[in-house]
């Protein structure tokens, strides 16, 4: 059995073995078992970086989780030599480890995915904002757009008063901004609206995700970014 995945995360089980936490294209998120992935003279290990884009052969579903017979790297890999587009990396698959754990296939967040690793890849700095807005579209979680002005973050609608500290006029205009645009991607910030937007944007996972919890990696990328 063939299954395409991007890493999001994985536990060194042993000496030489692992658990490999993927977002899959066909079965969405999944746990593998990777025996011997890291003994001394397996190269594959190198393979194990945040989202990148793998290929196994997998055993079929006898067990409670799947071993990993055979790995390879497609030509989407999460690798780089730049720090700014490693924490990136490491924050987007960290943050996806988290709210797509319950998500079965979704061949639109597989692709989110994949348009996310084209636009960091040309030094789109925004990049990991947007895919994390996109995500909350594609689970359905997007606040109801109106024409007034503030958004209330705990009932995901606009209003005419502020609710909300951190949900003031301008952050506020960027969720609005984000919900009608056809090329989100293109938003432009500086680093004082992209330190606001991500924190609005962690507060509202917490009213509209059970169990979320900011990401390990959030203090990082608000250092760099």
């Amino acid at each position: 059995m063939t299954q395409q995945a991007f890493l999001l995360s994985y536990i060194k089980y042993g000496d030489h073995d692992a658990v490999l936490h993927c977002f899959c294209k066909e079965s969405g998120y999944t746990s593998f078992f990777a025996k011997g992935i890291y003994a001394p003279k397996n190269k594959k290990k190198a393979f194990l970086f945040p989202l990148s884009e793998i290929q196994m052969q997998v055993s079929d579903r006898k067990k409670s989780i799947q071993n990993v017979l055979k790995i390879e790297q497609t030509g989407k890999t999460g690798f780089t030599s730049d720090i700014r587009k490693n924490t990136i990396l490491f924050f987007a698959a960290d943050l996806l480890n988290q709210i797509l754990r319950n998500e079965n296939q979704n061949q639109e967040i597989y692709q989110e995915i994949t348009i996310f690793l084209d636009h960091l890849k040309v030094d789109n700095f925004h990049s990991h904002l947007v895919l994390t807005f996109l995500l909350i579209k594609r689970l359905g979680l997007q606040p109801l757009f109106s024409d007034n002005q503030f958004l209330n973050p705990e009932t995901g609608t606009f209003e005419a008063l502020e609710s909300h500290r951190d949900f003031g006029r301008e952050v506020s205009a960027v969720w609005k901004f984000l919900l009608l645009s056809p090329d989100a991607y293109g938003i432009q910030m500086d680093r004082s609206m992209r330190q606001d937007f991500l924190n609005s944007v962690m507060i509202y996972l917490h009213y509209h995700l059970s169990d979320f919890r900011e990401p390990k990696s959030l203090e990082v990328i608000k250092e760099i970014f």
